[in-house]
């Protein structure tokens, strides 16, 4: 006679078919997206304690639903070294940082939102990805500008608690709900991307993805943001740059990605040369005096630990030294180094930083090269979406926190899933969309 399973076994069983479903893994990314993108608001709302309480469950849901799931994972690709060096370095930092309990607490946040972003990029497929962001977009876009409609329009007040002036009556740029002109530019510009490939590929009601197109647009135009101006022009032209590599037969490609190459360094010297005049275009001489004197003070102080860097932070703790040399530019107090690049150096040293520019360009790269070897535009995505990452990298420290590093960790894994010398080991097939 066959004997039943033990109760305590079917309920295991039933747990990790429940965890492992489909639809509870689409239900935790669209979430995992959710908090990261609204962690200002969060923060600004119910504290970072509740923020914190919101991360931590959502971390033990995402591991349970993975162990629930590691049969259908190809383990050896399961996270690209380059990522696992730099996380391991930023870990390593706090054996001479100098304000140790922070950095531990840094790079546990740290942590959850890599963790989160791995588990997304692991268990969706990339138009998966893109829905994912794509709803949870549309909704912060939506709440963005109807809180700066009432603030600006019906009510004419500021909204303290998010930081919201209500500049939407006036020539003043609007933050949304994420604190600043900046933020809310790039993250108008992911969503211009993320629509573009909803619309390309059918994903979404055509009136619908053009609607939220004109939403996008409408928002980073009100944003008056010139990083996301000038990003948005840079992800234009690399788009078009896209749409004739993917044209072009396979045995002349190499030849054209070299002369794109070419291009892109002639126009970067070009850029640098010219740089003054670009700012001036853009109106953004205020932004970038105040960027200077903080890059200044910064390098001073970062010669200091030039090798190793300071130790990890992550955003800035103004109570702490060294940053409390930083005091007050022009009557802000930098809450990071306006820039990622230094920001890592300053932070993980010259190791650090060479590490973090090898980490980005192999993602830009393996993302880059599927974008124009595979049909479907939905590889696009990641490649475009990094290109924003990388170039607003140069004038904010987003990418390093929150929604900029899950989302960098997210097309990094998907990247690397794809083009990985470890996919000649894996038995598993791999998806291919």
């Amino acid at each position: 006679m066959i004997q039943p399973p033990p109760r305590y076994r079917v309920v295991i069983d039933t747990g990790a078919a429940i965890l492992g479903s489909a639809r509870i893994s689409s239900v935790l990314s669209t979430v995992a997206v959710a908090t990261a993108l609204c962690a200002f608001a969060l923060r600004q709302v119910i504290g970072t304690a509740g923020l914190i309480a919101i991360l931590l469950s959502l971390v033990v849901l995402v591991a349970a639903s993975l162990a629930a799931q590691w049969g259908n994972i190809g383990w050896r690709a399961l996270v690209p070294i380059s990522l696992m060096v730099f996380t391991a370095w930023a870990w390593i930092s706090i054996f001479w940082s100098q304000y140790q309990w922070a950095s531990l607490a840094a790079l546990s946040y740290l942590l959850v939102f890599t963790v989160l972003g791995i588990y997304i990029a692991l268990v969706r497929d990339t138009i998966q990805i893109v829905r994912v962001f794509g709803d949870v977009m549309r909704f912060v876009l939506v709440v963005s500008i109807g809180l700066e409609i009432l603030t600006g329009l019906v009510f004419d007040t500021s909204f303290k608690a998010l930081a919201i002036a209500g500049n939407l009556g006036t020539a003043d740029p609007i933050q949304g709900i994420f604190g600043a002109r900046n933020q809310l530019g790039i993250i108008a510009v992911i969503a211009l991307i993320t629509f573009a490939t909803e619309l390309r590929t059918k994903s979404l009601r055509r009136g619908y993805a053009i609607g939220s197109l004109v939403l996008a647009g409408v928002v980073l135009v009100l944003s008056q943001s010139p990083l996301a101006f000038g990003t948005a022009l840079v992800v234009l032209v690399a788009s078009a740059a896209l749409y004739g590599l993917r044209r072009v037969p396979s045995g002349r490609r190499r030849y054209w990605q070299f002369v794109l190459i070419g291009f892109v360094a002639a126009v970067a010297l070009i850029s640098w040369l010219s740089r003054m005049a670009i700012v001036a275009s853009f109106d953004a001489n205020g932004d970038l005096s105040y960027r200077l004197g903080v890059w200044r003070q910064l390098w001073s102080l970062g010669e200091i630990h030039r090798l190793e860097g300071w130790g990890w932070i992550g955003p800035w703790n103004a109570d702490l030294a060294p940053f409390t040399a930083f005091g007050n530019f022009g009557g802000r107090v930098p809450g990071s180094a306006h820039n990622a690049y230094l920001d890592v150096w300053f932070q993980l040293g010259l190791v650090g930083f060479l590490i973090f520019v090898g980490l980005l360009g192999l993602a830009f790269m393996r993302s880059w090269l599927l974008a124009s070897r595979r049909r479907s535009v939905v590889y696009a995505w990641p490649a475009l979406v990094l290109l924003v990452l990388v170039i607003s990298a140069f004038a904010e420290s987003s990418l390093l926190i929150e929604f900029g590093w899950l989302t960098f960790v997210v097309c990094c894994v998907k990247a690397a899933r794809e083009l990985s010398w470890r996919n000649a080991l894996d038995t598993k097939p791999q998806s291919s969309v």
